[in-house]
């Protein structure tokens, strides 16, 4: 096997430069004042979600004229955050609302397709793909049971004819349309999930093409792949090192239980890579919210990197700095504003900010609405009983 594919599945090399959570100190607030009531538990800084993939995700229930609003509101989210282009939802709230399409709409691929997933598809193929030996036979065997149930587009695994490239293939059986291209979209990112867990590591891709066309959320989607995504393809495709499909099959009855409990949460952020750059600095950043951050010449130096470097890493990354603690601080900031404990004014402390003002602005640039705007869309959300 190549020894490219093997280190990509492994932890990072002793020795490097890492950031752990278990060796931060804790986070303090400014001034040594205490936490604001409500507010004892670390501000947990988990990635939210572009509304743009919201919007995606409801295009079979708008296309099947479903109460979009019920919907929302099933998933505690606001119907009036549709109309804010930079607003963003929790990754809670966005499994929710996938919970929520699948069992009212009895479809694991919500109503994008004209023939509808039965569920309890995902759950068996899992529970066939333990069995088994390697992940050549698992992709072989998942895809032969997708086509089976799915008529717009046929998954297929192929090896190029040198060994060396594997692709996973879908083949379009229907007409091109925007709900054909988005349920394209999921299946691959499912799929790829679906690849890691069964491996417990992370299988890496050469490339990525997609039918659809590029949004908003473009940048988000290629973090996860960690590859270059190309858009408007004739076909949707999954480019990986053909050596990978020889690794062993990792999970068990007892994993795919917890796997199986956890979906469809786990499989936005389970094999998220933690081991990049941005995501260790995040990491770090994340304890130091209520404290002034660090600068670019400082986290450098915490690294033992130089600020030219570091500053290069990130680029090869897609990322820059600032935007980085922008985007934890944007992230933190919603997150906090649904514990119903905590003030405005409480966010603005938590995350830095010595004025309440500085902080209206910054969300506001996050967002596209001030924070209490943002919050009062929430609420009309949880006021409105749900269909």
């Amino acid at each position: 096997m190549h020894t490219a594919v093997l280190s990509s599945l492994r932890p990072p090399v002793p020795g490097k430069p890492h950031i752990s959570d278990s060796t931060l100190p804790p986070a303090r607030l400014r001034g040594g004042q205490a936490a604001p009531a409500g507010a004892s538990a670390p501000a947990p800084g988990r990635h939210t979600i572009a509304i743009q993939h919201v919007e995606h995700i409801l295009l079979g229930a708008r296309r099947l004229d479903q109460d979009i609003d019920a919907l929302l509101r099933r998933a505690d989210i606001s119907p009036a955050l549709l109309a804010s282009p930079s607003a963003r939802v929790t990754q809670g709230q966005y499994a929710a609302l996938i919970r929520t399409l699948r069992r009212v709409m009895r479809d694991e691929l919500w109503g994008l397709l004209d023939r509808p997933v039965s569920p309890g598809v995902f759950a068996q193929v899992c529970r066939n793909l333990i069995h088994c030996a390697t992940l050549e036979d698992a992709i072989r065997a998942g895809l032969r049971v997708y086509r089976l149930h799915i008529d717009a587009f046929a998954p297929r695994l192929h090896v190029s004819a040198d060994g060396k490239t594997a692709t996973v293939v879908l083949h379009p059986r229907a007409p091109a349309s925007a709900c054909r291209s988005f349920a394209e979209s999921t299946f691959v990112f499912h799929a790829y999930a679906l690849v890691n867990w069964l491996v417990a590591g992370q299988v890496p891709l050469t490339r990525v093409d997609l039918s659809a066309a590029p949004s908003q959320g473009g940048p988000e989607t290629e973090r996860v792949f960690k590859t270059a995504v190309h858009y408007g393809q004739p076909v949707s495709v999954l480019h990986f090192d053909a050596a990978c499909l020889r690794l062993p099959v990792m999970q068990d009855a007892a994993s795919l239980r917890e796997f199986l409990r956890e979906t469809p949460r786990n499989l936005l952020i389970r094999y998220r890579d933690n081991s990049c750059l941005a995501e260790r600095i995040r990491q770090h950043l994340r304890s130091h919210l209520d404290d002034e951050l660090p600068s670019l010449e400082q986290m450098a130096q915490l690294l033992r990197l130089t600020p030219q470097t570091l500053r290069r890493r990130l680029r090869d990354e897609g990322r820059g700095y600032q935007s980085i603690k922008d985007s934890l601080r944007r992230d933190v900031a919603i997150g906090m504003m649904e514990r119903p404990g905590m003030t405005l004014q409480d966010v603005a402390l938590r995350l830095g900010f010595s004025e309440p003002s500085t902080f209206h602005r910054a969300f506001k640039k996050w967002t596209g609405v001030a924070p209490g705007e943002y919050r009062m869309r929430g609420m009309r959300a949880e006021a409105v009983p749900a269909a």
